[in-house]
């Protein structure tokens, strides 16, 4: 095996394994759930290793060497006008390709999946595109925060109530380890047009920016439509009687995701290939490289849906309605706050956002300092969301004071950590959040409503 593959997939590893084994212990000492569904989810687990590995692997071969590329060429053309024009191509391309928005999807039944995600993407699209000229025209980002929020919940009370979550959850998951790697490289390149010493300081916010995109998106869409709620779907557990049972359902499972991929990809090979014959004239060597990178890309993103559908979302979502029949209910809090603080630290769109706070603040803010930060701020957010869904408290009473007092704080904090802080908020909601965290908050606030 390739050398190169066996670390990624050990990275995999270290990031599934604490999840599995949290799950593993719950199921065993607190609230049981049957047999089948255990090794449903065991087997989804070692789909989720192996597909992030490959997925991982494929990125950087592919994604991030685009990326950078494009980045580095761009800032050689010095026109804005282009650099918006190729972050908007790129932005929503990437995006519609994002496994944890495609996870998301499939949990939807107001909204026909294509739509959601091509509605999605194009509010990335747009977004970068903006957040792309704020840095040439070096626009506050806190300023620009604030009336895109304004906007955000001015909508917020025209949309159906029960479609708004989706909004916001829309927004969350579209920035991962497809996206990421893009829009960063695309901000140094847009930041390397000023020259200044604040550029680089600058080129946080992307994610930001990036997010707003599709809550707008998405609210917007909710109005045209009309939709009535943003419920999700049940979960159907199958019956299996013995191993053989087990890989058909999950081989079974394996066209319907390739060709989900297929379509996904194919607007970002077709790209590539056209930028590449017009303008970037890669040698051949990198050529091959890239196109491998999609290889292992499309074999890890095909393993890890087939692993999120018939491993992960069942039992999470089962999990969270179980939990919720347990005889001291005050111990979900803790539960749910662990399961949080590790499914963070595990997210590999937040070890690139990191890894660039620590290299452009010069260590300043350490990628340890920082991850831990994150994470806690994951476990105080899950526990807010469980009371929530206990006492049926309206969702505009938590998000609008959150996001007001979060406005009022970038009056005093420095520019670049205003940036650092909303690219944050993108970037913890990655495939681990997706697969297993919004099941399992699903099952939840359902089991809530039926006590």
């Amino acid at each position: 095996m390739n050398e190169k593959l066996k670390e990624k997939i050990k990275e995999a590893l270290s990031s599934v394994l604490p999840i599995t084994i949290i799950v593993a212990l719950i199921c065993f000492f607190v609230t049981p759930v049957s047999t089948e569904l255990m090794i449903m989810f065991l087997v989804g687990a070692l789909f989720l290793t192996i597909g992030i590995g490959f997925f991982s692997l494929g990125a950087e071969m592919s994604m991030s060497l685009i990326g950078e590329r494009i980045g580095a060429n761009l800032s050689k053309s010095k026109k804005i006008w282009l650099i918006a024009l190729v972050a908007f191509i790129v932005g929503t391309i990437t995006t519609i390709a994002e496994p944890d928005l495609n996870v998301l999807a499939t949990q939807i039944t107001e909204v026909n999946s294509a739509i959601l995600i091509s509605s999605v993407g194009i509010g990335v699209g747009i977004f970068l595109a903006i957040a792309m000229c704020r840095i040439a025209f070096k626009i506050r980002l806190s300023r620009l925060l604030l009336i895109l929020y304004i906007i955000v919940f001015i909508l917020a009370f025209f949309v159906p109530q029960n479609f708004m979550p989706l909004s916001f959850d829309s927004g969350g998951v579209t920035t991962g380890p497809m996206t990421v790697p893009f829009i960063i490289a695309l901000g140094l390149g847009a930041a390397s047009i000023r020259n200044d010493k604040n550029s680089e300081n600058d080129s946080f916010g992307l994610v930001a920016l990036c997010s707003v995109g599709p809550i707008i998106a998405v609210m917007i869409l909710g109005l045209i439509y009309k939709i009535n709620g943003g419920e999700y779907t049940p979960f159907i557990i199958q019956s299996v009687d013995s191993s053989k049972d087990i890989s058909n359902i999950f081989l079974s499972e394996v066209p319907k995701c390739a060709l989900t991929v297929i379509k996904s990809l194919s607007p970002i090979l077709i790209f590539y290939l056209l930028y590449n014959a017009f303008s970037l004239k890669l040698p051949k060597k990198e050529n091959l490289k890239v196109l491998v990178g999609f290889v292992y890309t499309f074999i890890g993103l095909v393993i890890f849906l087939v692993g999120v559908d018939k491993g992960f979302l069942p039992v999470g979502n089962t999990l969270g309605e179980a939990l919720m029949h347990i005889q001291h209910k005050i111990l979900i809090l803790p539960i749910i706050a662990v399961i949080g603080y590790f499914v963070v630290q595990a997210e590999p769109a937040v070890q690139v956002l990191v890894k660039q706070v620590s290299t452009i603040t010069d260590g300043m803010v350490s990628e340890r300092i920082l991850l831990t930060t994150l994470s806690v701020g994951m476990s105080i957010a899950l526990v807010i969301c469980c009371l929530r869904s206990w006492f049926g408290i309206p969702f505009l009473c938590f998000i609008l004071p959150g996001y007001v007092f979060a406005m009022l704080l970038t009056i005093v904090t420095p520019e670049i950590f205003v940036g650092i802080a909303f690219d944050s908020g993108g970037v913890t909601s990655g495939p681990l959040t997706a697969s297993f965290l919004l099941p399992l908050m699903v099952g939840i606030c359902e089991a809530s409503r039926k006590i």
